[in-house]
């Protein structure tokens, strides 16, 4: 099924869409810490598939999705959904070849990253996170990673996105 690059973009927009939905899937409150962030892996990927395509502006923009889904500080996820992106698009030729479980490594690199400035900005704002837990999303995050990965991989493949 070939599509022309302008609609290959609603397959991207679709698999962000799809991440929102695990994002607000109800999870009991001792798992809450430990889902994994859905939507910056999807980023994520589509960054070191599409980097011409995907970018700095496209995790901006989805970032700032979350933060209204989510209820945090507006422009929280934005900023470190976008430092995460360009780092992504910057080393996406070594993300890329490299073996899976050498990427679900980078991957917890950044969603250590992620939730390293997430608690920082948090903290500077008088709302400290304690809890050992909070790290958890970054583990989870790195195991799912070849989940995504093939996931979005067979999406991109069969709708033929370039």
């Amino acid at each position: 099924m070939s599509i022309t690059k302008h609609q290959s973009g609603w397959v991207i927009i679709a698999s962000i869409i799809i991440a929102y939905a695990l994002l607000i899937i109800p999870l009991p409150e001792e798992l809450g810490y430990a889902r994994p962030e859905f939507a910056l892996l999807a980023i994520i990927y589509w960054c070191i598939a599409l980097p011409e395509r995907i970018g700095v502006v496209s995790a901006w923009i989805v970032g700032l999705f979350q933060d209204a889904l989510q209820g945090t500080m507006i422009g929280l996820h934005a900023l470190t959904f976008t430092i995460v992106a360009y780092i992504a698009v910057t080393f996406y030729h070594r993300i890329r070849v490299s073996p899976l479980w050498s990427q679900c490594l980078t991957i917890l690199v950044l969603m250590l990253l992620h939730q390293l400035i997430f608690r920082w900005i948090y903290g500077f704002a008088g709302r400290p996170i304690s809890d050992l837990y909070y790290w958890s999303a970054s583990v989870f995050s790195a195991v799912m990673w070849p989940v995504v990965y093939s996931s979005l991989r067979i999406m991109r493949r069969n709708f033929e996105v370039k």
